[in-house]
């Protein structure tokens, strides 16, 4: 695999990111500045370490980087739970965002195992 755009775990997150994008649209306007940025930073970052890792010149930076990566989604989906207690989304909406969210966690544990592997002789 050449290029990061291949990955279907960088393809999963993006889609996330694009959905949290239109979901915080709907916040309140006074979270602009707020839980809604928030969210909308942890969603971007991602994909963006995802690609970043892969760029990168060795296997353990991409590791480094697959973990920021994790690290994000956890505070993704922590921020997603405050928005429902909050009631800014609603626990229909935010089961399928929590589920996108597990299943690109599983496929970055995965890919984490993959790369970990290479690294082990």
């Amino acid at each position: 695999m050449t290029n990061f755009r291949d990955l279907k775990v960088w393809q999963s997150a993006m889609q996330l990111a694009q959905a949290i994008y239109s979901l915080t649209a709907e916040f309140p306007k006074s979270e602009i500045y707020g839980l809604s940025s928030q969210i909308r930073r942890a969603a971007v970052s991602v994909p963006s370490n995802i690609a970043e890792g892969h760029a990168r010149d060795s296997t353990k930076e991409y590791l480094r980087f697959i973990s920021i990566a994790m690290g994000s989604l956890a505070e993704l989906e922590t921020q997603l739970l405050l928005s429902e207690k909050l009631s800014y989304l609603r626990p229909a909406g935010l089961q399928g965002l929590l589920e996108q969210a597990d299943e690109i966690g599983r496929m970055l544990r995965g890919l984490q195992k993959t790369l970990k592997k290479k690294l082990d002789p």
